[in-house]
């Protein structure tokens, strides 16, 4: 009898519980729907700007740049002005194109992206071989003059870790790059002062021209090794060979690796990019230089070959078919237009050479 009402009387509070449960259930449902839903909002804004972030600059005029520029800061035009400030112009798109600086990124979106990262070593590759060209050989008359000494502060700078989160960031020391070169800059702009000079010679010139080609020859092989090439080892020892003997030369499979493929092709693009700015410049400033030595078209026909190596990828991943097979290679594609431009520069070079 008392246990019959124990169980009437438990009734309602079984039914209460299971309907406690229940709201519980459906809390949970709604809390895990709205997480997953901000999840997935979060994802689809953080692909969104990643896309975004990941649009390579366009092509910017470099002569009408630099006179805006002379014109913005009321400086005189001074041959050198316009290699400076291309200089300046291309490192500074490093920190202030979409995005900003993406290789020391450590959260999403920045820290998914790997082509603009490459991209963006490619041009400071540049940045930092132009800069060196001018510290040790367009600011100074002869090996035994004293170097500029913001430009001795501007090299090291450049050649900081394209790492570096903080303490310090990788951005505020390529900014003090930047803000070095124009001190050097104002000076060799100003009348008034006569301590910062630059000297648009042909053996200056071609110093700089060497550097150019071995990057270009370089880019050329590892871009050409997406699809593996028999590399022959020409280290060989003299001693070891016969007279009369036909030597036997090593041979071995370079191939780039599978997930590299894209970084390298990247890194070339942008080591393109900025080059084709800094021989715009080049053009600019040493033109009676190149007009004494027939050397104009030279000169254009590698900014020709590089900037038609920045035209639009279409595909939505970089391809990586054998040479002759049914897909694209687009490595090989972009390894024609480095080994033109670098077979122009080494024709180049003769020209300045000769005479």
């Amino acid at each position: 009898m008392l246990d019959w009402k124990n169980r009437e009387d438990s009734a309602p509070e079984r039914a209460a519980e299971a309907k406690s449960a229940t709201r519980g259930y459906l809390r949970g449902m709604l809390f895990s729907r709205a997480l997953a839903t901000l999840l997935g909002l979060y994802l689809l804004a953080t692909i969104l700007i990643g896309w975004y972030w990941s649009q390579e600059p366009a092509l910017f005029p470099v002569q009408q740049n630099a006179q805006l520029a002379a014109e913005k800061e009321g400086r005189k035009m001074v041959v050198g002005y316009t290699t400076v400030e291309t200089l300046k112009s291309v490192a500074g798109t490093l920190l202030n194109k979409p995005g900003g600086y993406l290789s020391n990124d450590r959260f999403p979106p920045g820290v998914w992206l790997d082509n603009i990262p490459s991209w963006e070593y490619g041009v400071l590759v540049q940045v930092r071989d132009l800069t060196r060209a001018l510290r040790k050989d367009f600011a100074r008359s002869q090996s035994q003059s004293a170097e500029d000494a913001d430009l001795a502060k501007a090299e090291p700078r450049f050649n900081f870790d394209n790492k570096s989160w903080m303490l310090p960031s990788s951005e505020s020391e390529y900014q003090e790059g930047i803000n070095s070169l124009s001190r050097y800059q104002a000076r060799l702009s100003d009348p008034n002062q006569n301590n910062a000079l630059f000297y648009a010679r042909a053996d200056n010139l071609n110093n700089w021209l060497g550097d150019v080609a071995t990057r270009l020859g370089s880019l050329s092989q590892r871009l050409s090794a997406s699809v593996g090439r028999v590399k022959l080892n020409t280290a060989l020892k003299t001693e070891s060979v016969i007279p009369g003997q036909v030597p036997q030369v090593d041979e071995e499979i370079v191939e780039t690796p599978w997930l590299q493929i894209d970084n390298v092709f990247y890194e070339a693009r942008g080591q393109a990019w900025a080059l084709s700015h800094l021989l715009r410049a080049v053009e600019v400033d040493f033109a009676d230089v190149l007009a004494k030595k027939n050397a104009t078209v030279s000169v254009r026909q590698i900014i020709r070959e590089l900037e038609a190596s920045q035209q639009p990828v279409w595909s939505p991943m970089i391809l990586n078919g054998s040479g002759f097979g049914i897909l694209a290679n687009h490595s090989l594609v972009m390894a024609n237009y480095i080994s033109r431009a670098n077979a122009a520069v080494i024709d180049l070079r003769q020209l300045l050479n000769q005479g």
